[in-house]
């Protein structure tokens, strides 16, 4: 019986035991690894993908899947970036509009991500088309709408740049040496932390993803669930984008491009179930911080980077097929 507990055990924890053996392994390789100026690299780069991957938490518990959100955070970096320019940049996106304040470009992102959340979740729970072709077809119209905008003159599809010094100080600066995208990131997970363990509207959402059926009979509205949980993952997308072109200082509609699959790859990792009804918000964040150390530590030690692919590919098959392990299990 001891075997079969300690069996469980490392079954059930493998991926966060492969985790520790390559932080281990990175760390022998080059010690400076472990310093604290790393970590606070790993947590930057987490940042953006840690709203992707609440967003798709809120979503996979309520029983769905979105698969738009890698082209929305590129939709809503372009979107800010066309906002964000300074004045007298030579290739100014909108000539004769003058410099706005940093909020403007984040909450037109925001309403963008909500709009195309709220049509994702009409087509999937009012025209029952399955999440996952839902989401491929809505990938493509978000990313086919993207390059035709970019593509306006004087732009004509060039990257963009010559933000204002307020919008890169807020991707690149710190309050009291944390950064801010650390803060915004922290912030985003009390907040969906609250939502799914201390309100109603959590509780419904577990409900509609663990029995769809018998939520409804109880009453719960399953469309406007499955509204809210869309429109909640598109306005973090959006907003994940904002702090990517914030960081980086450009932005293109290839932004983000596959970040869809770390998110949900994140979640899965992280105890969430393809099932629905089951997830948490501190093993999503644990989700993308593996990766972040995968993408991270394989480059510090000078591996090339098409090995993270490969390890990134071979940890998403064995997540989902725990995922399927324990739900047959519980059934």
């Amino acid at each position: 019986m001891k075997s079969e507990n300690i069996s469980k055990f490392l079954i059930n924890n493998i991926l966060y035991i492969c985790l520790l053996i390559m932080i281990v392994i990175i760390a022998v390789i080059s010690p400076s690894f472990l310093s604290a100026r790393v970590l606070s690299d790993v947590l930057i780069q987490s940042a953006p993908k840690i709203l992707l991957a609440m967003g798709m938490l809120v979503v996979i518990i309520a029983g769905g899947m979105d698969m738009t959100v890698g082209r929305l955070a590129g939709l809503g970096a372009v979107i800010a970036g066309t906002l964000a320019q300074q004045a007298d940049y030579y290739l100014k996106f909108w000539p004769g509009l003058g410099e706005l304040p940093i909020i403007v470009p984040m909450l037109v992102s925001v309403a963008a991500g909500l709009m195309v959340g709220a049509v994702t979740g009409i087509i999937i729970s009012k025209f029952r088309v399955p999440a996952f072709l839902a989401g491929l077809g809505m990938q493509l119209i978000i990313y086919g709408g993207n390059l035709l905008f970019l593509k306006k003159a004087p732009n004509n599809s060039q990257p963009l740049a010559g933000y204002k010094q307020s919008f890169v100080q807020f991707g690149t600066g710190s309050f009291m040496g944390i950064s801010y995208l650390i803060i915004v990131a922290l912030l985003v997970m009390i907040f969906v932390f609250v939502l799914l363990n201390m309100t109603t509207l959590g509780k419904n959402i577990y409900a509609i993803g663990g029995n769809r059926e018998a939520a409804k009979v109880a009453g719960i509205n399953a469309f406007k669930i499955d509204m809210f949980v869309y429109m909640l993952s598109g306005a973090l997308a959006a907003f994940a984008g904002c702090m990517l072109a914030a960081r980086t200082g450009s932005a293109n509609a290839a932004f983000a491009e596959g970040y869809e699959m770390d998110a949900i790859a994140s979640c899965i990792i992280g105890g969430a179930s393809f099932a629905g009804g089951i997830g948490n918000v501190p093993g999503a964040f644990l989700g993308v911080i593996i990766f972040s150390v995968i993408n991270y530590g394989l480059t510090f030690v000078g591996l090339s980077s098409y090995w993270q692919f490969i390890v990134k590919g071979l940890i998403i098959i064995v997540a989902v097929a725990l995922d399927m392990r324990k739900y047959s299990a519980k059934k």
